[in-house]
């Protein structure tokens, strides 16, 4: 490997190189969604960041036990099911469902396991004896809290110190408590709650220990990566941590990663301040693709700011990524059957590549690794080398017929396998054809524009009367008029044909243009 793979550490506060606990293996835990509505893009943002730090490390050749959790017991999961009468277990099962395929749309890849708390009672349980036996954590009536004063070390992934600490987001107010900031490793039931037996009577986990258990089940208390949100850092991880190492002293994560928040006008987006879209809310405007490069074009540790022009900024690049990619295979086609079938024997030398194309592989494969193994740099990717190659096939097609040798369509293809590749490893090659995605597209930009294909082509047939007719001031009207809601009208030879485009004099609206 030329280039080392460093990562930010929240632990020690600055970039690391990554070396696994084993060699070739790599364990990594994120914590996952709380199931009781539609996830929201601040959870996009945080499993699509994750879900390419999964694909580099396979990239990169190592076995990637990748376990990703359901948080399906929680008192806003309850509180959610009593609004709407129906059973908490069964509401949070649906909006898991619902969740898989907002991550199936965003092209995020399954993770290996997908644990869910309410299959992992026994492991639960077996954690808070173990920090009950090490003197940890008390009971009270029917409650299990862990007490941070027998941690001494408690903060040390925050830089809170305790004397500094209030309770936090579901960290209960509670007299009772020896130390404020001491929180629950399990709940006594309460009346229409569920609830599972245990040493200490009927109740259910707090929300902490299930994610300490959960990992250690199926990674040891020793492992390599755990992620999550930035805002997971306080209390939810520092109160991992603490749980873990008080259940088994040997218990260390190498490596806590956090993403950046997804602001709109620079707050916060998330559901406890209400001011959140869901993914289905984007996606119903928008290719999910077109959010998952909005989502990447930013790095992941920063804050990325929401706004319609970004989308549409992000819309339009996946279109031309998937356009240029389209006219190539129409472009090479005639050749692969024809130019290439020689190179095709077994006993064949294909052409040497061109010098110039071979510097552009060279130099989109050297810039990605580089910059994916500076804790991945996907933005620098993005706006880089992968735009100069996409440049580079543009031209290449343009001189393409005038060439017509074998030389030159190798050259293009092996430039294109390149471009497949680097587009896999950040979950950007489209499932579906070039062709059926670039229709997609276009369907979302009608959608957004209030038109039908045809409306356009009706108005594209106006304006070329009205040139024909000499009336360019009506021609002109109709380009800008669709130019605002964001159609693009090109004439191509003797035809004109359209495609979606940001609108001119996009503003940045503060919710997504209604359905």
């Amino acid at each position: 490997m030329d280039n080392e793979f460093q990562i930010y550490n929240t632990m020690t506060k600055q970039k690391e190189v990554f070396k696994p606990k084993e060699p070739g293996k790599v364990g990594m835990y994120v914590c996952g969604v709380t199931s009781y509505d539609f996830s929201h893009i601040g959870h996009a943002r945080a499993y699509v960041a994750f879900d390419v730090l999964y694909r580099y490390l396979r990239h990169l050749g190592y076995e990637v036990t990748y376990v990703r959790n359901f948080t399906d017991v929680d008192d806003k999961i309850i509180r959610r099911a009593n609004e709407l009468g129906e059973d908490p277990l069964h509401l949070s099962s649906r909006f898991c469902d619902e969740f898989l395929v907002d991550m199936n749309d965003l092209q995020c890849e399954p993770p290996t396991h997908q644990p869910r708390v309410s299959d992992h009672m026994d492991q639960i349980r077996d954690l808070i004896s173990k920090i009950i036996d090490n003197g940890c954590a008390y009971t009270l009536e029917g409650d299990v809290y862990f007490s941070v004063d027998k941690f001494p070390n408690y903060g040390r992934l925050s830089g809170r110190k305790l004397e500094d600490n209030r309770a936090g987001e579901r960290v209960a107010v509670d007299s009772r408590k020896r130390n404020p900031a001491d929180f629950a490793l399990w709940k006594a039931a309460k009346p229409d709650e569920p609830s599972w037996e245990s040493p200490w009577g009927p109740g259910r986990p707090g929300w902490h220990i299930e994610c300490s258990a959960m990992s250690a089940h199926y990674l040891t208390f020793s492992f390599d990566i755990h992620g999550g949100g930035m805002d997971l850092v306080f209390p939810h991880h520092e109160n991992e941590i603490a749980q873990s190492c008080a259940a088994c002293s040997e218990s260390n994560v190498s490596h806590w990663m956090h993403n950046g928040f997804v602001t709109e006008n620079n707050e916060k987006m998330s559901k406890s301040l209400g001011n959140f879209f869901t993914i289905r809310e984007i996606t119903k405007q928008y290719h999910p693709l077109a959010l998952r490069i909005f989502l990447m074009s930013t790095h992941y540790r920063s804050p990325v700011n929401y706004s319609i022009l970004q989308l549409e900024i992000a819309s339009d690049a996946i279109f031309y990524i998937y356009q240029t990619l389209h006219d190539c295979e129409e472009a090479l086609s005639p050749f692969r059957e024809g130019s290439l079938k020689d190179e095709r024997k077994p006993n064949a030398k294909p052409d040497r590549i061109a010098s110039a194309t071979q510097d552009c592989i060279n130099k989109l494969r050297s810039d990605f690794q580089t910059k994916m193994s500076d804790d991945l740099h996907t933005p620098e990717i993005l706006n880089g080398a992968l735009q100069e190659a996409l440049r580079f096939i543009n031209n290449s097609m343009n001189t393409l017929k005038k060439k017509q040798q074998a030389s030159a369509v190798q050259s293009l293809i092996s430039l294109v396998e390149e471009v497949k590749k680097v587009l896999t490893i950040l979950g950007l090659q489209p499932s579906s054809t070039y062709s059926e995605v670039l229709q997609q597209l276009k369907d979302k930009a009608l959608k957004r524009a209030g038109l039908t294909e045809e409306d356009v082509l009706r108005l594209i047939e106006e304006r070329t009367q009205a040139r024909k007719n000499k009336d360019f001031s009506k021609s002109d009207q109709i380009r800008e008029d669709l130019a605002v809601k964001g159609i693009a009208l090109m004439d191509v030879g003797k035809e004109t044909i359209w495609r979606p485009r940001v609108p001119v004099a996009q503003e940045q609206h503060e919710v997504p243009p209604s359905t």
